[in-house]
């Protein structure tokens, strides 16, 4: 019977294996197109930042330290967070629980990946990182299937022991959990204490004097979507005198009942002295002291917070009376845990999780919160927020029409609702000035009237609908509530919102019931009856058991079970509705609610999962997207399912997404019905079939939960809502259109070019980018006034160099002699004219106005033309060795609204040859000013007028000065010269004179100046003050320019006459020091004898 056991597990392990090779090595034509040339754009915003997990501060230089983000990677900063710099975002997961600096070398950073708190929107890890180079390059060592890192400890004289509290799955059992210890720098573990497959380690701590003494909190939890529980027999402390060899339980004085998170700390101050802050059942826990090293526990107050997501504390370093407990508001004690008081945070965000007490100056902290990181120098009276870290978890995004850039909003975890541009017309970029609050709490779904950007509907968590103001910034609330004779609605922490566009004011809400409203959300009517399985959670198995009610935290924190999560009307259909429920069922309705027809056991799908997104399609009546999100039952697979009869049969389209990535949302484009989009547990990814293969966009995006996708279609528009790093924009994603799951080349071509907008750029802060705001001073990436060009490039250009290494590199592994290259070989490989692909932009008369050049690169590619001409000025190679904000930029004025052209060529050995035909496209003015001129073609006219002219005037400029700066060598040149010296003497007087006169005409009088006596302008400083005024405004010039432009070119031209006779003459000397055998001078031959 064994054998025959064993043959059915190998043969099951042979087919799984097969299975698995097969899914890798189908590949596919879209997995070779690359879409690297669409990136994604980073808007922000850091008004509210997000949860942080965990801080690590350099012992030896404090001003340097990293931060753990809950769900957003590590961040660095060395000034004390004048600017923080991501060092996780390539890694493959962005969920972090711990960070710790070794001791004994400072480069050397751990990091324990899996958010350590238990809460609801809780992210998961695969294990512990190690970077050896201060976080710019990391390595996973291990611990994989941990999920969750509590923290990280290294030995203090030897920095290959490191101890690892895994506090392993949440949402299952098993995986890694325990405490793990490696001899070797990670690179082996060994489980040195290990209590059950339901209970992990949430902490371990080491005594400052003996390394050997170790101290560990084991907890025993588990949270699924219908309930969480805090506690169990297996949560406990314990100690360790050998290095973690052997250990004993240490809970004496601990209370006698199920215990649940505990969090404990040693005092630096007196090592002697152990604080705990114990979790327990019937709500027996509290505040516990030991002063014999564990051995006994002593309650000093009842004083507990959450498990589900705090209970940690943080001895002073100097005073071991004063202990810190991280709760909603931050706490303290003064006299060893009997007495606690808030430490005070009135203008600081609160939810604390992290700590760090400087131990040179205990008045100073650094705190890390769900609303990042805040510093105070004196006991918490006054902080400071670190207002640019761009972290915010947002839950839902959205997106307005407003003109003429648009509107994203969405609600986060823990930082209210928020709304903000997607576009600034300055010249600096987004920031956090730009964005606003729309409601507080945890915001949820936003959405915006269709037709009013000024009305948005913003909600907090359980269904708390307001609908605001934009104007005003009033907001009235419109939650529905239970009619009479009704049972109040059961709300999910996250409500699905809908606003129709069918009829105006119609939104669609709901709870475990379904809302639809037809006046704005004054009055509801209430659509259906609870549409969830009605089932019983508390009879529902929790560690393989049913649980009593007494069970520590049961249900805490955790939704009532059977709400609907997830609505979508038809935009074909207004009668047609579909819901989905939080236990896994999906609703049907297509009389507008009158009935609905059940979805339930989706073949594939799993049983009572989630139900993340429904998704109606907008081109097709019969097709129906759905979403399954079982990451809370520990299953980690992409469920999306596509029906084509309206619900009435599934197929999975899953197909290549990877295997661990939950799916959170599907948006569908309003162009092309097979071209869709998902957002997963670690990235978005795209299908030009309907989901029969899958793409991921990633350039630009750091690994990151996506939770919600919006599409914005006047701009074609993807905007994202991630759990962790705020909105991303890929701006004119329609390229995706033309890509296809084929083998069919795309060729050489233009893409269609969508209309590009035209402004001046504002300076509110004076001058451009941060100004004189200081580094810290937050700017997101803006899409200033720009055309953008994608296009494909079909050919793969190699240099003669790559193809012969290319060559070499086969010779060299098969250990073949490799031949020199001949002298032509060599001399053709050196000398080698680069391809260039040259992108002429032309006007609607056909005028170039701008030469664009490009590397050749095969496939899809981007850039972008600022709409303005090229500058005219004479050519400078040079630049300036700092930056200086008032030196301005070498740019032309912007070119005149209207119907442009652009052809692509390529550019080889000093031959030409045109690709493609052109493709246009229009440039639109923006109508944002108050006096515009009436006729914009004449202003940009008379701006390149002002241009050339400036350029003719700085070209004489620069001539005037050649002539100038050759004086000190002729001079020199004469003097060696072996001749008389009498006519040439002469004549460099008269030349020197003509400088001089010349100078004061075209600069003016400087002498003057000195002497506070009035002057006559000079040409040279009329003009500029014309061009200065004129380059970027697109008001109507002027009188007052124009008359100044006359005046100033009428004064020019004798001085130009005066310049070219002095050229003239200066060529003669030169000619007559050539002559007379004078040493070389620069700028004219040398003589020959």
């Amino acid at each position: 019977m064994k054998r025959h056991i064993l043959l059915v597990a190998l043969l099951f392990i042979g087919l799984n294996a097969n299975s698995q090779k097969k899914k890798k090595d189908n590949k596919q034509p879209l997995d070779e197109v690359s879409v690297s040339a669409l990136k994604w754009r980073s808007v922000g915003p850091a008004l509210t930042s997000g949860r942080i997990s965990d801080l690590a501060i350099n012992p030896n230089k404090p001003f340097e330290y990293y931060v753990a983000v809950a769900s957003g990677g590590v961040w660095k900063t060395s000034n004390w967070g004048l600017d923080y710099i991501p060092v996780f975002d390539n890694e493959s997961t962005y969920s972090i629980g711990c960070i710790t600096i070794d001791p004994n070398n400072t480069n050397i950073v751990w990091v324990g990946t899996g958010e350590n708190n238990n809460q609801r929107s809780v992210a998961y890890g695969d294990g512990v990182y190690k970077s050896v180079d201060g976080g710019s390059s990391w390595k996973n060592m291990g611990l994989k299937n941990s999920e969750h890192i509590g923290n990280i400890l290294v030995h203090p004289n030897n920095s290959n022991i490191v101890y690892v509290s895994a506090y392993g799955p949440l949402w299952s059992k098993g995986g890694d959990r325990g405490i793990y210890k490696t001899d070797d720098g990670g690179n082996t573990w060994n489980k040195i204490l290990y209590i059950d497959e339901h209970t992990g380690f949430n902490e371990i701590h080491m005594d400052p004097r003996d390394p050997n003494i170790l101290y560990a909190a084991s907890h025993q939890r588990r949270r699924h979507v219908y309930t969480y529980v805090g506690g169990g027999p297996g949560s406990g402390l314990h100690k360790s005198t050998d290095g973690g060899v052997t250990w004993k339980e240490i809970n004496k004085g601990l209370p006698g009942v199920e215990i649940g998170r505990i969090g404990i700390d040693i005092s630096d101050a007196n090592p002697e002295i152990i604080y705990a802050i114990v979790e327990a059942a019937e709500r027996k826990g509290g505040f516990y002291k030991s002063t014999n090293r564990g051995e006994t526990w002593v309650k000093q107050s009842s004083k507990v917070t959450s498990g589900n997501y705090y209970q940690e504390i943080f001895a002073d370093p100097v005073d071991e009376d004063i202990v810190y407990t991280m709760d909603t508001w931050m706490a303290v004690t003064h006299d060893g845990g009997k007495t606690f008081k808030n430490v005070g945070e009135d203008y600081k965000h609160v939810d604390n999780h992290a700590m760090w007490i400087n131990p040179n100056n205990n008045s100073h902290w650094l705190v890390g919160c769900d609303g990042g990181i805040y510093e105070t120098f004196d006991f918490g009276k006054k902080w400071d927020f670190k207002k640019n870290l761009p972290v915010t978890q947002f839950y839902k995004v959205a997106v307005d029409n407003a003109e003429p850039f648009y509107n994203i909003y969405g609600g986060t975890q823990d930082n209210f609702s928020i709304g903000g541009p997607s576009r600034v017309n300055n010249s600096h970029g987004i920031s956090n000035q730009d964005w606003f609050i729309t409601h507080g709490g945890d915001g949820f779904e936003s959405q915006i009237d269709p037709e009013n950007p000024n009305i948005i509907y913003a909600q907090s968590q359980y269904g708390w609908l307001v609908r605001y103001d934009k104007l005003s910034g009033e907001e009235v609330g419109i939650k529905p509530i239970a009619r009479k004779g009704e049972l109040d609605y059961k709300w999910n922490w996250d409500a699905p919102l809908a606003v129709s566009n069918h009829k105006s004011g119609r939104l669609y809400f709901a709870a475990n019931k379904v809302f639809r409203s037809d006046d704005y959300g004054n009055s509801w009517s209430v659509i259906s009856d609870d549409l969830s399985r009605k089932i019983d959670r508390n009879k529902l198995k929790v560690y393989d058991r049913v649980l009593s009610i007494d069970a520590v935290a049961k249900n805490g924190s955790t939704s009532p079970y059977g709400t609907i999560v997830a609505l979508s009307e038809s935009p074909i259909d207004e009668d047609f509705i579909v819901i989905g429920t939080d236990d896994g069922l999906i609703q049907i309705t297509e009389n507008s609610g009158k009935t609905w027809r059940k979805v339930d056991n989706i073949n594939g799908a799993p049983k009572q999962s989630y139900v993340n997104s429904v998704y109606l399609s907008q081109h097709d009546i019969n097709v129906i997207y759905v979403a399954f999100n079982h990451h809370k039952y520990g299953d980690f697979k992409p469920y999306i399912f596509k029906s084509d009869d309206k619900g009435v049969t599934w197929k999975s389209i899953s197909n290549n997404l990877p295997e661990k990535g939950s799916v959170y949302s599907i948006e569908e484009d309003h162009i092309d019905s097979g071209l869709i989009f998902c957002g997963t547990e670690f990235g978005v990814f795209f299908s030009p079939d309907s989901g029969g293969s899958w793409k991921e966009l990633a350039n630009g995006l750091p690994t990151i939960a996506v939770r919600d996708i919006a599409i914005q279609r006047r701009e074609n528009d993807l905007v994202l809502g991630t759990f962790g790093r705020g909105f991303y924009v890929m701006d004119d994603y329609s390229v995706l259109r033309s890509i296809e799951n084929s083998e069919t080349s795309l060729g050489i071509k233009i893409f269609d070019i969508r209309d590009a907008l035209m402004w001046e750029k504002a300076s509110p802060l004076g001058l451009p980018g941060k100004a004189f705001q200081g580094d810290n001073f937050y700017l997101a990436e803006n899409l200033d006034p720009v055309a953008i060009f994608t296009f494909n490039y079909d050919k793969k250009y190699e240099s003669l160099k790559t193809k012969r290494q290319n060559s070499e590199k086969k010779l060299i592994k098969e250990r073949k002699d490799i031949s020199y290259p001949t002298y032509s070989e060599l001399y053709d490989e050196l000398n080698e004219s680069k391809p260039e692909l040259v992108f002429t932009i032309r006007d609607s008369d056909d005028r170039v106005v701008k030469k664009i050049y490009k590397k050749p690169s095969k496939g899809l590619n981007r850039f972008q033309w600022n709409l303005r001409y090229e500058v005219k000025d004479p050519i400078s190679l040079g630049s300036s060795s700092f930056y200086n904000p008032f030196a301005g930029v070498s740019e032309g004025t912007l070119v005149y609204p209207g119907t442009y052209f652009i052809d692509m060529s390529v550019l080889k050995g000093g031959n030409t040859t045109k690709l493609i035909d052109s493709k246009s496209f229009n440039v639109v003015s923006l109508k944002n000013t108050v006096m515009p001129t009436d006729d914009r073609k004449a202003k940009v006219e008379f701006q390149r007028k002002v241009s050339l002219l400036q350029a003719e005037i700085s070209e004489y400029s620069r001539k005037l000065s050649e002539i100038s700066n050759k004086m000190p060598y002729i001079l020199e040149a004469v003097k060696r010269a072996e001749q008389p010296i009498d006519e040439i003497s002469k004549m460099i007087w008269n030349i020197n004179e003509a400088i001089k006169d010349i100078n004061l005409k075209f600069y003016g009088d400087n002498i003057k100046r000195k002497l506070d006596i009035q002057t006559y302008l000079s040409p040279y400083s009329r003009l500029g003050s014309v061009a200065y005024y004129q380059k970027y405004s697109t008001a109507a010039p002027t009188k007052t320019h124009m008359d100044s432009y006359e005046i100033a070119k009428e004064e020019f031209q004798p001085l130009k006459v005066l310049i070219n006779q002095l050229r003239s003459e200066m060529q003669t000397l030169e000619q007559m020091l050539k002559d007379s055998g004078a040493p070389y001078t620069p700028g004219r031959p040398k003589a020959i004898n």
